[in-house]
């Protein structure tokens, strides 16, 4: 299986992803064309997958059709390969619109994006946003039960910018006594790092025994994986959960300016879920699902709902969460 640690590339993969972008934008082209809905003539989405996929484009499929019906614009889809690259993005005027993670959202925030939430996932309709970080061994591994059974093992993460793939493991593992602060250094001196690049390539590599044990988000191995058949049910155990998580979030350059952001936040918040995209025409049943997180749709979000994020910042002390 293929393990790649993403954060050794991570200027390789900004750099890469502002020469993609490059000139798909409107918020830094300087031009004051514009289309009948007040929107830039391309407004440019970036997103990184939670999982390993050739195709993320598929899953916004729906919300893409939404948001070029409702601004005119043309929406240039872009899938990163770091959340880095997502942040330079935006600082470099490249990027108008972005699919983060908590961890993601604050650490854009906290090195210079200047970007307002424009909504939170949901899994189904009625759901609050939110998720947790689980921790997790092979079924039959009766030498692991618990965090502090990783002390010394090969231990599966997401990405150093992952908030239930990082961030909030790194909090657990201080609080078990296993490493003593959540920087990259600090955590190789109680476990043995090994960044999966992926929620599944984790959970994958805990299976397949690459990694004595790691850590991924609820869904992907509750039901994702299953239902894809990557996983069999009952074949990880969970040892450990986090406390809940705020969503995942849209969010928008404020390069865009006030008025395009409100109007989006409305598209967002109303127009952005399952149903309305069907009613619309744009899919049909599950085709209906948005991100690769498979959601249902779009609640309305603020900059403080991730200050649980940040706390858990302050008691990692993890360099990613520093500008």
């Amino acid at each position: 299986m293929s393990i790649r640690r993403s954060v050794v590339n991570a200027a390789a993969a900004a750099a890469g992803l502002a020469l993609v972008v490059s000139g798909c934008s409107s918020a830094d082209s300087g031009t004051d064309t514009t289309t009948e809905q007040g929107f830039p003539e391309t407004l440019t989405l970036a997103s990184v997958p939670a999982e390993n996929s050739a195709d993320l484009r598929a899953s916004y499929d729906p919300l893409i059709k939404m948001l070029e019906k409702e601004t005119g614009s043309k929406i240039e889809f872009v899938q990163a390969s770091d959340y880095a690259g997502v942040v330079e993005g935006i600082i470099a005027d490249n990027v108008d619109l972005a699919f983060f993670g908590p961890f993601a959202y604050v650490v854009a925030t906290v090195n210079g994006a200047k970007i307002t939430p424009l909504g939170a996932v949901i899994s189904e309709q009625g759901a609050a946003p939110g998720y947790q970080s689980y921790g997790l061994a092979r079924s039959d591994d009766p030498a692991i039960n618990g965090l502090s059974d990783f002390a010394g093992k090969k231990v599966c993460f997401v990405d150093p910018s992952s908030t239930s793939g990082f961030l909030y493991p790194s909090a657990g593992l201080i609080e078990a006594g296993v490493v003593e602060s959540g920087s990259e250094a600090d955590i190789s001196a109680g476990v043995t790092p090994i960044y999966a690049g992926g929620h599944d390539a984790s959970a994958l590599a805990i299976a397949s025994g690459d990694c004595d044990a790691g850590f991924a988000f609820d869904t992907m191995v509750d039901k994702t994986m299953i239902e894809k058949g990557d996983l069999q049910a009952g074949q990880l155990k969970t040892v450990w959960k986090s406390e809940m998580i705020a969503g995942s979030v849209f969010a928008a350059n404020n390069a865009l300016g006030t008025e395009a952001i409100d109007k989006l936040m409305t598209l967002f918040t109303e127009k952005a879920n399952a149903e309305a995209f069907e009613a619309e025409g744009f899919c049909e049943g599950d085709d209906c699902l948005i991100t690769d997180e498979r959601a249902w749709g779009v609640v309305a979000a603020s900059d403080s709902d991730y200050d649980g994020v940040r706390k858990v910042c302050e008691v990692t002390g993890s360099d990613k969460c520093k500008g």
